[in-house]
């Protein structure tokens, strides 16, 4: 990267780090249940939800507890099933539709990180009905106050239920993109294991490396607190202890429950530590190849890590302490490298690829330039890469 592109994305960088303790950043009341929802609405006299999920859901009877719930209180529960796996602009607009058009007073997202990501856009755009979801893209576009929004995750591992982003594609020209805005930050989130139990093993493996990508990259970047580091430390510890007996085990509720108190906590840190370039990455092959999120996460992840190479040592050596992974009194160097190999042998534990068939040469620059877009300046990457460099990473994750 060009001299001045860095001190400007470092300057960049700084600036955001000092602002950050005085931006609304506040994180959603949580729920136990799905049970808890009913009263909630009752209390705040909702008398018309609408329910963003997907139709895998709704089809194996995931959504029909809380369906049956709402019907018995005579709250009318108008439902929009038909989100994709990287919810698209034309999603945004037929759920936004509906809610419109059934006088909804309330928005309940179910689902993984799809669904939440469709009903912050949503609700976004309820509150900015003169603008397009285009236009709300980027840091801090969202200023105005969206219906309450109630987040059920389903998976333990995009921590939207706590995050200020939402992720769309623009399918016409294969483009996804984030909305960062602290309004965008669920009202509450229900942490309910039993909704999780149904999770399939591919999944359930997918969507926890997507948790721990959010931990890893929220503390190997440059504008941790005590905080984010304390809670990514303790999503990792959490992560590696759990993810795989949930994995063998989906009935498991003690691992479940605690898969997804490490998605949670992974949310906050990095809502206010940012991610880095594993997600630009991730974020254009979901956009080019529509290549789930938490799968390009997982493979992404340990090619990225050594990317960077020395500058994220000391700080993955921490890391797998905390998952038990190494001794505090081990050499940095091999400890780091210890926990890049011990992600790609869960990888492969949980059979996850090592790579994608599907990315083609020819869109790689077009890729490249895209995630050089979305992480510069904003993302405090340890180590500093532009489209030229990113390059690379598409090229080591071909099969």
């Amino acid at each position: 990267m060009h001299t001045l592109k860095k001190i400007y994305c470092r300057t960049f960088q700084a600036a955001f780090r000092l602002a950050m303790p005085f931006m609304p950043y506040r994180e959603p009341e949580i729920l136990n249940s799905v049970a808890e929802i009913e009263p909630l609405l009752k209390k705040q006299r909702v008398t018309s939800v609408l329910l963003v999920t997907d139709t895998m859901l709704r089809k194996f009877g995931a959504t029909a507890k809380l369906e049956a719930l709402l019907a018995n209180a005579n709250i009318k529960c108008v439902v929009y099933d038909e989100t994709c796996p990287n919810p698209t602009v034309n999603n945004v607009e037929a759920a936004r539709e509906l809610y419109v058009t059934e006088h909804c007073e309330a928005l309940i997202a179910f689902g993984g990180g799809s669904s939440m990501d469709c009903a912050k856009a949503v609700g976004a755009r309820i509150a900015y009905p003169n603008k397009t979801v285009n236009q709300m893209k980027g840091l801090l576009k969202v200023l105005r106050k969206i219906p309450t929004l109630i987040a059920v995750p389903t998976t333990a591992g995009t921590g939207s239920e706590v995050t200020v982003t939402s992720v769309i594609t623009n399918s016409e020209i294969k483009h996804k993109y984030t909305m960062n805005s602290f309004p965008l930050i669920p009202s509450y989130a229900v942490l309910d294991p039993e909704v999780t139990l149904t999770l399939p093993p591919h999944l359930t493996a997918t969507t926890g490396m997507d948790a721990l990508t959010h931990a890893v990259e929220a503390y190997i970047g440059g504008s941790t607190t005590k905080e984010t580091r304390a809670y990514a430390l303790e999503a990792v510890k959490l992560i590696f202890e759990n993810l795989e007996t949930a994995y063998a085990d989906g009935q498991n509720e003690v691992a479940r429950r605690n898969m997804l108190r490490a998605a949670y906590i992974a949310g906050i840190a990095f809502s206010k530590s940012y991610v880095g370039y594993i997600h630009a990455v991730a974020h254009t092959l979901g956009g080019q190849y529509n290549v789930p999120h938490g799968l390009a996460n997982a493979v992404l992840m340990p090619i990225v890590l050594e990317e960077y190479g020395e500058s994220v040592y000391t700080k993955l050596h921490q890391l797998a302490v905390a998952g038990g992974i190494s001794k505090e009194t081990d050499d940095t160097e091999q400890s780091a490298k210890k926990f890049i190999q011990e992600i790609r042998d869960m990888n492969a534990r949980m059979n996850i690829p090592t790579g994608f068939t599907n990315i083609i040469n020819a869109d790689i620059l077009m890729m490249a330039e895209h995630a050089d877009t979305e992480a510069n300046p904003l993302y405090p990457v340890p180590m500093l890469m532009d489209a030229k460099e990113l390059e690379k990473i598409y090229y080591k994750s071909q099969l």
